[in-house]
């Protein structure tokens, strides 16, 4: 007998439609309270491993990116600025293939999003970095203002530029 989340009793291929036949990629946010949302885990048992590789995977980029561009104690923290931009750029363009693509493996997400991109990215860091140039040892409002407000500004921007572009060659 088919699990109710398992099986597709109609053609809809519709993000709703797809939603409601349970085909949709994992969501790592599974709660075990919740009988419905068991099953999900357990019918992919490597999610957990998956997103464990790809944090990993993006903690080490990102602090190889901070070992080679380090930030100078009243500079612009520029890597964690690019960091965060490129992160945001790569997951909306990630959210593409996952959404309005048949060919996406359901780890994908996980694995790619939740995992190398949330290890990637920092935004705790950045709140850190705005802190210290605001009420730091030698406070720099200036560069903590249009660091604080231009890094969501950028990342934002990113995000509609990485979606735009990505919807561009997916629907080629």
């Amino acid at each position: 007998m088919d699990h109710p989340m398992t099986r597709d009793p109609q053609p809809d291929r519709t993000q709703a439609g797809r939603a409601q036949a349970g085909v949709e990629p994992i969501d790592p946010d599974v709660d075990l309270q919740a009988p419905g949302q068991r099953f999900e885990l357990a019918a992919h048992r490597a999610t957990l491993a998956v997103i464990a590789l790809g944090g990993m995977l993006g903690a080490m980029a990102r602090h190889r990116l901070e070992l080679a561009w380090p930030m100078e104690a009243s500079g612009f923290p520029w890597a964690t600025f690019a960091t965060n931009v490129a992160g945001s750029f790569l997951l909306g363009a990630l959210m593409v293939v996952v959404q309005e693509t048949r060919a996406a493996h359901p780890l994908l997400r996980p694995f790619a999003g939740v995992g190398v991109l949330g290890g990637f990215t920092t935004f705790s860091t950045y709140a850190v970095q705005g802190r210290d140039l605001l009420a730091g040892a030698a406070p720099h409002p200036g560069t903590a203002l249009a660091y604080l407000f231009g890094s969501v500004v950028a990342a934002l921007v990113a995000v509609a530029a990485g979606l735009a572009l990505a919807r561009l060659v997916v629907r080629r």
